[in-house]
């Protein structure tokens, strides 16, 4: 770690010793992620199995070098306000396998390291990398709040993904105003990312910033490049005059590339206590450059999926849900993150999204089942899922940009969390059975996650 001991910390409290900044408050965490399983390693993969990273060697097994992955992470933020009224943010990030790559395992977690052939006989160097993932200012006049800058962002169609040991993040501008009561209203405007697009200038499927790496989230480098083809915007309206009901709409432009929309309502049922009831509805639908490419392959359909979720909170330390989940048969694009791999393993909203095998409940005709349980055991937390997805025959255009087509995958998870002070610890067991990986046989998986927040 090195390379950004001195740079990192310098860019992230750059401004603190040339202004008068007050109400200064720092914060971060450094995390380490492993995870293996016992796929073999011819397979083609969906999810983000099996391991066949650019070290990959044979496997087979749990705990194989060929099978495994890690990587550990540092943020750093600070945040301040430089005059009354205008507050700013500063997140540094930096990604490091140290040389796990050549001894232990064959891949990483984040694909904004870099790779160097080095000639040595256990396989490329893959480099550590060092990005400032959030730069923004923010004011507030009356109930509006404007932000602008690089920044996450967290709506339901673009979003940062922060399930991996890095998310991804955005610069543009948000502005929030919550004059009308019980209101937010929310304007957004996203030009650039750093997330591996498949949405972009090269088309559908063409990479705009490609990685290796197992989540597919962040491009080499963590470079930013324009959002999509050309940008995009988004209004939201967010709703809770009824306390008991939180209603959402969203509406996206993706610039030559899609117009989108989400609905979704979340209701504290009064009827029967305890009971939560979710609604969710989404659609996109191509145009401009997706669209041409999509009128080539003789479709252009829209993509839209349906989403029911009831929940019961009404037993001590215990909570237990069951969701459903359909989406179109005709559609191309997925109802997942458009700032990430769309096509392939983007991480969706929908109730149904499974722990780990992203890609399959937001795909055109998948039909999704999901069962959720968490229970506070006071040792740890204790999670169990349970994910079954059913894609059926799926239009032309959608199989000939290499949507699936006629696949099943089911996933059954166990977690534990614990906290050890400013230590986070999760151990996760999760067992997948999909007709597209490993050659259609079940496979075991294994993920340790540490994370030391400061």
């Amino acid at each position: 770690m090195k390379l950004v001991k001195m740079s990192l910390a310098a860019a992230v409290l750059l401004g603190a010793s040339a202004f008068a900044i007050d109400n200064i408050k720092m914060s971060g965490d450094a995390q380490l992620f492993y995870g293996t399983n016992n796929a073999g390693t011819t397979t083609s993969a969906s999810g983000i199995e099996p391991i066949t990273g650019i070290n990959a060697g044979s496997g087979g097994d749990l705990f194989d070098k060929g099978n495994s992955a890690a990587d550990t992470a540092l943020r750093l933020g600070v945040t301040g306000d430089l005059t009354k009224g205008v507050s700013f943010g500063v997140t540094g990030y930096a990604v490091s396998t140290l040389g796990l790559e050549n001894n232990l395992v064959s891949n990483t977690w984040t694909g904004a390291h870099g790779s160097t052939a080095n000639g040595s006989s256990v396989g490329a160097e893959v480099n550590d990398a060092s990005w400032i993932g959030e730069a923004w200012l923010a004011t507030t006049l009356g109930k509006t709040t404007v932000k602008a800058g690089r920044m996450a962002l967290d709506t339901p169609l673009a979003y940062s993904e922060t399930w991996s040991i890095a998310p991804n993040t955005f610069e543009g501008a948000v502005v929030i105003n919550q004059d009308i009561p019980d209101t937010t209203l929310v304007g957004a405007w996203v030009g650039k990312g750093n997330g591996v697009n498949t949405l972009g200038a090269n088309g559908l499927g063409g990479f705009d910033n490609e990685s290796f790496g197992i989540d597919g989230i962040i491009g080499t480098g963590a470079d930013f490049h324009t959002f999509a083809n050309d940008g995009a915007y988004a209004a939201a309206a967010i709703n809770n005059s009824l306390k008991f009901l939180t209603a959402q709409a969203w509406y996206y432009n993706v610039v030559d590339v899609a117009d989108a929309f989400w609905l979704q309502a979340d209701w504290d049922c009064q009827l029967v206590k305890d009971v939560k009831v979710g609604v969710q509805y989404a659609n996109m639908s191509a145009k401009g450059n997706i669209e041409n490419t999509l009128n080539g392959l003789g479709a252009n359909d829209d993509s839209s999926a349906y989403a029911v979720k009831l929940a019961y909170e009404g037993i001590k330390d215990l909570k237990v849900s069951a969701s459903y989940s359909k989406a179109d048969a005709d559609g191309v694009l997925k109802i997942a993150n458009v700032a990430t791999n769309n096509l392939t393993i983007a991480q969706s909203k929908l109730y149904t999204e499974a722990y780990m095998n992203y890609g399959y409940a937001g795909a055109p005709d998948a039909s999704t089942y999901g069962l959720y349980a968490e229970y506070n055991a006071g040792f740890a937390k204790l999670g169990a899922q349970f994910t079954d997805t059913s894609i059926g025959t799926t239009g032309a255009a959608n199989q000939a940009a290499g949507g699936k087509n006629n696949v099943d995958m089911t996933e059954a998870t166990l977690t534990a969390t614990k906290s050890f002070g400013p230590l986070d610890a999760t151990v996760a067991y999760y067992s997948t059975d999909a007709d597209d990986q490993n050659d259609g046989k079940r496979y075991d998986s294994v993920l340790a996650m540490l994370k030391l927040n400061f």
